[in-house]
């Protein structure tokens, strides 16, 4: 069993900025992608951004140029940079990792582009 702790949803202005990380608790297994989804209001979940321990990248097509994944595999950390936010953006983003063909979820965090 993963249990995925995730920190830095809130509220933004559009065209800001916000991280948001999370960590995987210990772990004997190799977690082979971590990342993060969102759904909004009244949508289905959807990818934001995935990335594996050798570094392969997967984004929505929403989101490219703007949020950036990165990973520190020693801590099992994933981090999601998310810059020019956008209305479209607010949702619950939902921490993701899959291990041992296992697929485990974060509680989730807000984030809320508004004026």
């Amino acid at each position: 069993q993963v249990h995925l702790v995730e920190s830095g949803g809130g509220l933004v202005q559009p065209g800001g900025s916000l991280r948001l990380s999370c960590t995987a608790s210990e772990t004997p297994f190799i977690i082979h992608v971590m990342g993060w989804y969102r759904q909004a209001p009244g949508k289905q979940r959807e990818l934001v951004a995935t990335m594996t321990n050798t570094d392969r990248i997967s984004n929505a097509d929403s989101v490219k140029g703007r949020f950036t994944i990165s990973r520190d595999n020693p801590k099992n950390t994933v981090y999601l940079q998310m810059n020019s936010l956008k209305f479209e953006d607010t949702a619950v983003y939902y921490c993701y990792c899959r291990s041992l063909g296992n697929d485990y979820w974060g509680q989730g965090t807000q984030v809320t582009v508004s004026s």
